[in-house]
């Protein structure tokens, strides 16, 4: 018996959720720029050297991921180095945390979903360049 045709109209096409998640990026990005100097950081204190430069780096990283997928170049990689990126977050600053909070769940499920939005959007690419 032949699988069932999905005759539904799609309410939004997936490029422009692939367009609004890397403009949300950018926003996150040129935010990172903002708040760097700010002396409260999220940077924890084991990591070495100024908190301000990490916060660049993610900044930085956020805008370039989300230029490679509003042009499509590179969009598989983008998504996947921003989905370790958001894992990475979750086991050096919400974990720990998580250890000591247990109530304080919005951090680590905000990371989480935003990583497995990329890896979604990252599967979808047609191709790797």
């Amino acid at each position: 018996m032949p699988a069932k045709k999905n005759n539904m109209k799609q309410f939004f096409s997936t490029r422009f959720a692939e367009i609004v998640f890397a403009l949300m990026l950018a926003v996150f990005g040129l935010l990172h720029f903002k708040i760097a100097n700010e002396p409260k950081t999220s940077v924890p204190s084991y990591m070495p050297g100024n908190p301000s430069l990490w916060i660049y780096i993610t900044g930085a990283a956020f805008l370039i991921i989300a230029v490679a997928i509003i042009f499509n170049k590179y969009k598989k990689y983008a998504c996947y180095a921003f989905a370790a990126i958001m894992l990475i977050f979750f086991l050096l600053i919400h974990l720990p945390d998580l250890m000591v909070n247990k109530y304080n769940l919005y951090g680590p499920l905000k990371d989480i979903g935003l990583a497995m939005a990329a890896i979604i959007i990252g599967n979808s690419a047609k191709t790797n360049i």
